[in-house]
């Protein structure tokens, strides 16, 4: 009987230590969120490129039949080197397209202010934006805030990457660590979760870097054929500035569309057409035919995300906007939505029955 007792007695207990646990693990993500956002972004990219060398290691592991973290560590080999190769052939050529790119733009800005002093309300708008009248008091301290982000990004990239390549290596280990987290009860609906959710990273990421090819590649093609200088730096630069949706586009077509400037207005409206038709196909076209069999997210969730994350964390939020969404989407469709909403209307249908 005391058996019996205590097993029912656990039975009962089960659905409270579920809830507690999971309100805990709740409360935790809500002080992380309230008092160091900023870390649970820098995870977040870290879990990112972890997905990265993950994919790309267990690809090589299947192809070559040797072990997942021998592949992993081979996988992050070829990349080592395919950067040292693309610095020692591309890096002159880089360098050069680079340094003609720093020399046209002001050169185009320089064109574009002498055709707006021909104009009364130009020369208003050029008085504004004078170094005097855009400096403040406390230039310098934004000077230095500025060298102080470069460095904090830069150690926040570092940390990216060892978070990265730790949970690549070994990813059971922090797995089971969150899992612990949770009651005994929830455990293979916890594993199954996190499944899902580094199956729609993988998804996601794979998706967003075959666009970014793509994007790349039409931008540097049609800047080419309009015969815009520096076509190869200013595609590179639109298939980086392509992992932000909506907003990268823009940001890469400023510099183009100032040494269009310089050739002429024909040509600045050409690349104008080329950066519109380029992102165009990319949202309504590539990105839709390279997502159809991953991850798909409704464009308003994008665009709202985009927004949100952008004023609340600045340029690191606006990019990993896209991808929590896709995250957040997912464990709300696999824990509220299938696990609570459709397992209440499940039993009320085998409910009705009875009551006839």
């Amino acid at each position: 009987m005391g058996g019996k007792d205590n097993a029912e007695r656990v039975r009962l207990m089960a659905p409270r230590r579920r809830a507690l646990s999971l309100g805990i693990l709740g409360a935790l993500l809500i002080l992380l969120l309230a008092f160091a956002p900023d870390v649970l972004l820098v995870i977040f990219a870290g879990l990112l490129f972890a997905v990265f060398f993950s994919g790309g290691g267990e690809w090589l592991a299947r192809r070559l039949g040797i072990g997942r973290n021998w592949g992993i560590g081979l996988f992050l080999l070829i990349l080592v080197l395919a950067l040292a190769g693309i610095s020692l052939g591309f890096a002159p050529f880089a360098v050069d397209q680079f340094e003609q790119l720093s020399q046209k733009v002001p050169e185009a800005f320089q064109s574009v202010r002498e055709r707006l002093e021909q104009y009364s309300w130009g020369e208003k708008l050029l008085e504004r934006a004078t170094p005097g009248a855009l400096m403040s008091e406390g230039s310098g301290g934004a000077a230095a805030g500025a060298v102080t982000a470069t460095f904090g990004a830069l150690g926040n990239f570092v940390i990216m990457l060892f978070i990265g390549l730790y949970v690549a290596l070994d990813p059971k280990t922090y797995r089971k660590g969150l899992l612990a987290l949770l009651a005994p009860s929830v455990h293979a609906e916890g594993e199954d979760v996190l499944s899902k959710a580094s199956d729609t990273l993988a998804n996601w990421l794979v998706a967003q870097m075959m666009a970014m090819a793509v994007v790349g590649i039409l931008t540097w093609l049609g800047l080419w054929l309009v015969g815009v200088p520096l076509a190869p730096a200013l595609g590179l630069i639109a298939a980086l500035l392509a992992f932000i949706p909506n907003i990268g586009p823009i940001i890469a077509a400023v510099p183009a569309v100032l040494l269009g400037l310089s050739e002429g207005q024909t040509t600045a409206l050409l690349v104008v057409g080329v950066y519109v038709g380029v992102q165009a196909l990319e949202s309504y076209v590539i990105t839709p035919l390279i997502q159809q069999e991953r991850v798909s997210l409704p464009p308003a969730l994008i665009i709202s995300s985009q927004l949100l994350m952008g004023i609340l964390f600045g340029i690191l939020g606006l990019a990993l906007a896209t991808p929590l969404a896709a995250l957040g989407l997912t464990l709300v469709r696999e824990t509220y939505v299938r696990r609570y909403l459709e397992k209440e209307e499940a039993e009320l249908r085998v409910q009705q029955p009875a009551h006839r």
